[in-house]
């Protein structure tokens, strides 16, 4: 795919838009009013706001396909609304079967979080991924550098695995018995592969052996 020139002007970007709407249309006459009859996911993704992990075209699916919700750092805090808003009406209106939760690798975030770096208004909400950090610092005693990095961004899709199973949506969902798995992936922006974390959970029961599997691990690798 050819690379997107810079500059873009605003008409630049309408004109890209009519000729991509136009090319879906070509493939498939029926395309934009089949998507503007229903809106039926299967799949919540939760990751981050980073331009390069774009959820739909890594999955390989269609706009419809996937609800989706970014910010910095793919981060589910329990006091923020935002997130929790979006859970509850892909749960309860959406009646997803799967909620992803990924993280990606060179997440800047992260890294920021990781080495006390400020990046100004945002050094606010990255305060839940020093939490993370603090919280988890022995797993991260046996490496450094990107290695550090890398295992703190694992570490922070753990934990918010976990939030969103202790949301109040997500527990009263497994308690009526409504199908619902979560996932813990994270994405290589260096290669385009997702990696599964094997913090996959479909109800309460699951979440402490499978967490704690995970983080044995972290202390038995020398990497």
């Amino acid at each position: 795919m050819a690379k997107t020139p810079t500059g873009l002007t605003a008409a630049d970007l309408f004109e890209r838009n009519r000729k991509w709407a136009a090319s879906m249309v070509e493939q498939d006459a029926g395309f934009f009013s089949d998507l503007a009859s229903q809106q039926a996911p299967e799949y919540l993704w939760i990751g981050c706001s980073d331009s390069r992990v774009p959820a739909n075209e890594l999955l390989g699916m269609a706009p419809g396909e996937l609800f989706v919700h970014r910010n910095i750092a793919n981060v589910v805090a329990h006091s923020d609304l935002n997130a929790l808003s979006v859970i509850q009406f892909a749960v309860d209106v959406l009646k997803v079967k799967h909620i992803i939760l990924c993280g990606h690798y060179g997440c800047s975030g992260v890294g920021a979080a990781l080495n006390y770096t400020r990046v100004g208004l945002a050094d606010n909400w990255l305060g839940h991924v020093r939490d993370v950090r603090e919280k988890h610092g022995k797993y991260l005693g046996n490496v450094a550098g990107k290695a550090a990095a890398d295992r703190l961004v694992e570490l922070n899709v753990a934990e918010q695995v976990i939030n969103i199973a202790q949301s109040t949506v997500v527990r009263d969902a497994w308690e009526r018995d409504q199908p619902l798995t979560i996932h813990s992936w994270v994405y290589g922006v260096h290669d385009g592969l997702l990696r599964d974390l094997g913090i996959t959970i479909s109800g309460q029961a699951e979440i402490e052996p499978k967490l704690q599997a995970v983080l044995q691990g972290y202390l038995e690798s020398p990497k």
